[in-house]
């Protein structure tokens, strides 16, 4: 039973994912591992994202070409056996250095080896992309299955998310207090550094090591710009976004971007950085945000809190927003490649035929110098041949052959022609 397991698993092929691989694709929708949000609204989501995808796919390809933002808006890779589809795993850079990369996905199909084909798919990408030096994912954190898969393929805990739901009632009644926001200013390129040193220092370090963002992670350049733009006319959503600037230590202590639902049919969806040393921003910032979605269709919103945010976490226990989801965010380095490279056995390595170079040409040669006492240079001295200390100069000889004429100064004899 094990030979043929691995004969199956040996047959796998994985290879980018293709046209003709999207009805495949859309039925491990269905089989994969637990969505990220409980709810039925994730699952349906997800389904319209796979009905887009094909849709679009054919752009997608053609923009997967040639460097631009929409790039790796769907880069993917299949595990195909015979011609059955067996699993999928989608990919992306989680910075624009791409030293950390994300899975957003996996998908497997019911009957397969999801541990096998699993790792099978996830080892490719480790191999495949070579500018990654760190892997990151998000987890739900009932999703046994998963957890073991990863856990078997090196990732480990990074942080715990938490993800909060506030009703329009709740809005609507956050909305009733003034914020006390003087400096709250609008985002722009020339507030990257800013924004990129409150990120910073807003998460722990092994945290930031990780996520390895830096000032052009907060910039958004003309071509992402029009995309964006074009992206908001297509899904009826706009963007609202700023920061609140600290003028006494010139840095930005709090910033929110707020992506609202036009039409009515989203929850709202708002990211909230502050510095853990401001935390009285947080009242003050989700009255901003609740005074900005209720001029939209009432809505609910949805903003995520990680475990070494606990003040946030308290202020929206303290006005009942309600938890809809608690995921996983695990890492893997592959900055050294131990468990992917084989073992090389040191015997068989021939040694002589690699240390040419090093060897000696032809047989050392010894030479006529012998080394007596060590010289003694003389001190200076005044016109009638003493030093400065008054006594006479020391005379100093050399020991080597054949040249004393030259090195004694005491010797009358010149030296022969």
């Amino acid at each position: 039973m094990t030979s043929l397991l691995k004969r199956n698993i040996s047959s796998v092929i994985v290879r980018p994912v293709q046209y003709r691989d999207m009805e495949g694709i859309e039925r491990l929708n269905q089989e994969s591992f637990a969505p990220v949000t409980e709810d039925t609204k994730g699952s349906q989501n997800a389904i319209g994202q796979m009905q887009w995808l094909r849709q679009w796919y054919g752009v997608l390809k053609f923009l997967s070409w040639f460097p631009n933002p929409l790039q790796y808006m769907f880069f993917a890779f299949v595990a195909e056996q015979g011609r059955d589809l067996l699993g999928m795993v989608q990919v992306s850079p989680f910075n624009n250095t791409r030293s950390t990369w994300r899975i957003d996905r996996v998908m497997l199909d019911r009957g397969a080896d999801k541990l096998g084909i699993g790792s099978q798919v996830l080892r490719h990408c480790f191999e495949t992309i070579l500018e990654a030096r760190t892997w990151i994912l998000e987890v739900n954190i009932n999703d046994t299955e998963a957890l073991a898969l990863y856990r078997h393929n090196g990732f480990q805990r990074l942080a715990e998310m938490t993800y909060w739901e506030l009703s329009p009632e709740q809005l609507k009644d956050l909305s009733q207090s003034e914020p006390d926001l003087p400096n709250l200013l609008p985002v722009s390129n020339a507030d990257a550094q800013l924004l990129c040193q409150l990120d910073t220092a807003s998460m722990p370090p092994l945290v930031r090591q990780v996520f390895d963002r830096n000032k052009s992670d907060f910039k958004t350049s003309l071509f992402s710009g029009i995309s964006d733009a074009v992206k908001q006319w297509m899904s009826k959503t706009e963007v609202v976004s700023g920061y609140v600037f600290e003028p006494q230590r010139k840095a930005a202590i709090g910033h929110f971007q707020l992506t609202l639902d036009r039409k009515g049919k989203q929850p709202h969806f708002a990211t909230l950085t502050v510095h853990p040393a401001y935390t009285w921003l947080y009242p003050e910032l989700l009255s901003q945000l609740a005074r900005v979605a209720v001029d939209f269709p009432p809505q609910v919103m949805q903003l995520a809190s990680a475990d070494y945010q606990s003040e946030r976490e308290e202020y929206l226990e303290q006005i009942g927003a309600k938890r809809i989801s608690h995921t996983l965010v695990m890492s893997r380095s592959v900055w050294h490649k131990l468990r992917e490279s084989k073992l090389v056995s040191l015997e068989g390595i021939q040694w002589q035929e690699m240390l040419q170079g090093l060897q000696p040409a032809r047989k050392p040669i010894p030479g006529g110098m012998s080394w007596g006492q060590p010289v003694q240079l003389p001190q200076p001295s005044d016109k009638k041949g003493k030093n400065s200390s008054g006594k006479e100069s020391v005379n100093f000889s050399c020991n080597v052959p054949n040249l004393e004429p030259i090195c004694n100064p005491d010797s009358s004899e010149t030296p022969k022609e």
